[in-house]
């Protein structure tokens, strides 16, 4: 199951810096396992409080929490990258621990980036962002893309990883090719994701959406029509009385999910009327017009 960090603290959604750092202090407090000797379930909520305020008291961690939810997120974020650089001696000035507490219930210490007072030893070079946009069906299907890449060494080419399904807006992480730092490791380049519109295809979700032109004759009497897919054209049988803007489900052609499924493509039917008629075919409609059809 995906992790609350609002319902971690005890918050609604939107809590601003002061409300998240007091509700931390109060829980911090309570569950500090100096108070709680030897209760694993005290020391497990405390490392779930102290991961939720490590996210949420980090403006750029909480927007990325904030806009695209907990599974997305720690796609983006190991534990590593969550309590990298934070300072924890603020928090615990009053009572003690620090470093050597959280080097404890996480392990690592330092390693994870987090700690007490004034940082030791070389700090992370600094992330970059980027922005990057991409053909809708790249997006969507997944893919390798070339991009040319102005750091700190000049103009250089990557070679980028596209996910499948990847949405607008999403920032995608290229490791060290970020900032530099003297004696430390360098920052990550982040690539902000802005998608290209298709000419025939839109998506709502993991979902496709597509127009699709019906002969009048057609939606009245049924017809077979090829629908568009981005796996190339698929044969589908129209019912009699078909009516515009009824929608026609393709199971499976939509987007790819992360859990190896995938969405829908619903075929919109627009019923297609002539712009102009030669006489044979305006007598035939009148019949049907005097016969009220």
């Amino acid at each position: 199951m995906g992790k609350d960090y609002y319902a971690t603290l005890g918050l609604a959604r939107g809590a601003d810096a002061d409300q998240i750092k007091k509700a931390y202090r109060k829980l911090a407090l309570k569950y500090h396992p100096d108070k709680n000797p030897g209760d694993k379930q005290a020391e497990e909520r405390f490392k779930d409080i102290s991961e939720a305020y490590a996210v949420l008291s980090d403006p750029e961690k909480k927007q990325q929490y904030d806009q695209f939810g907990d599974a997305a997120f720690h796609q983006r974020f190991s534990q590593e990258d969550i309590f990298r650089d934070f300072d924890f001696g603020d928090i615990f000035r009053d009572f003690g621990g620090g470093e050597d507490l959280f080097s404890h219930l996480f392990g690592g210490g330092r390693q994870n980036g987090f700690h007490r007072g004034r940082p030791r030893g070389p700090r992370r070079g600094q992330d970059y962002v980027m922005q990057l946009s991409i053909p809708f069906r790249l997006a969507v299907k997944g893919g390798e893309r070339r991009i040319d890449y102005r750091g700190d060494q000049g103009v250089e080419q990557i070679q980028v990883r596209i996910p499948a399904g990847v949405e607008d807006g999403q920032r995608l992480r290229v490791a060290g090719k970020g900032g530099h730092s003297p004696g430390g490791p360098r920052g990550d380049l982040l690539l902000e994701i802005h998608i290209d519109p298709d000419p025939l295809f839109r998506r709502e979700g993991d979902d496709l959406y597509v127009e699709v032109p019906v002969p009048f004759t057609g939606a009245c009497l049924g017809t077979s029509l090829d629908i568009p897919t981005l796996e190339g054209s698929k044969r589908v049988k129209i019912r009699p009385g078909t009516q515009g803007g009824s929608k026609i489900r393709l199971k499976g052609f939509g987007v790819p999910r992360r859990t190896g499924s995938n969405g829908d493509l619903y075929a919109v039917v627009v019923i297609s009327v002539p712009k102009e008629l030669d006489k044979e075919q305006r007598r035939l409609l009148e019949e049907l017009r005097a016969k009220g059809i």
